[in-house]
């Protein structure tokens, strides 16, 4: 690991205020709005309450925009004459890689820890062990989306496209059931969006699959429903890169 570029990187990413506000800040004031000031945050569901349901989901939220915008930004980099400059060096591709996955691993730390810091503070509860295993899953499925920001960059080649890209974050945040609990059609369309999965999967501990409704708990979700989702689009996202990475080779 190449720290010297790694600490560049982690100032550059720190420095970008209005990046660092829609990855940290945002999350962390949904979360308030939606859970932490809400008379119906005490109600237990699950394993806890409703507040920690909450805090998982903006935790989860914030990490995918961390690493859709450090995958996205990557990509725009190299294609923008980044690359060659680092082939003067003696830095190799696979340290390039490590040092970005790092960067992007760091930065989706911070909303993960700030949501979750703001919730132990604010009434979320539940075992410890809920605790951990949510926030272990919210990282590993936030890794997923590295892989998203890295196809759009590909695409577009502009930095504009990547925060375009974070911004449509919203819209499959609200398809993947983060901010209000859908039901009928809209639910069943939201099953075969790609942040239904890693959301449910991150839930799990606390709810065991059971569905958030507006009036109480509606329905459940299978664990091989949450994982194929993950899996599939996964395989989706890493396929899509490879191609549009081998076919940026082939260009060259």
């Amino acid at each position: 690991m190449n720290t010297t570029y790694l600490r560049i990187e982690l100032t550059r990413v720190g420095r970008d205020l209005v990046s660092m506000f829609f990855i940290a800040v945002m999350p962390a004031f949904f979360f308030i709005i939606f859970g932490a000031s809400m008379e119906y945050g005490a109600y237990p569901i699950g394993n806890g309450n409703v507040s920690m349901h909450t805090m998982i989901s903006m935790a989860a939220f914030g990490a995918v925009v961390a690493t859709t915008g450090v995958g996205g930004m990557a990509a725009v980099e190299r294609m923008q004459g980044w690359g060659r400059q680092l082939g003067l060096t003696p830095m190799s591709d696979g340290a390039y890689v490590r040092v970005k996955t790092t960067v992007a691993f760091t930065i989706s730390l911070i909303p993960i820890g700030l949501v979750y810091l703001i919730g132990a503070f604010t009434g979320a509860s539940a075992p410890g062990w809920v605790w951990a295993a949510s926030a272990a899953i919210v990282m590993l499925g936030a890794a997923v989306f590295s892989l998203y920001g890295l196809i759009v960059g590909l695409l577009f080649r502009s930095e504009s496209a990547v925060g375009a890209a974070s911004g449509a974050l919203v819209i499959l945040a609200f398809l993947g059931n983060i901010f209000f609990p859908l039901s009928g059609v809209m639910l069943t369309i939201a099953k075969f969006t790609p942040l239904y999965g890693i959301i449910g999967l991150a839930r799990y501990p606390l709810t065991d699959g059971a569905l958030v409704a507006t009036e109480g708990v509606g329905g459940s979700d299978p664990l091989w429903v949450l994982l194929a989702n993950s899996l599939i689009w996964a395989v989706i996202f890493a396929v899509g890169a490879v191609l549009l990475v081998r076919r940026g080779r082939s260009r060259q």
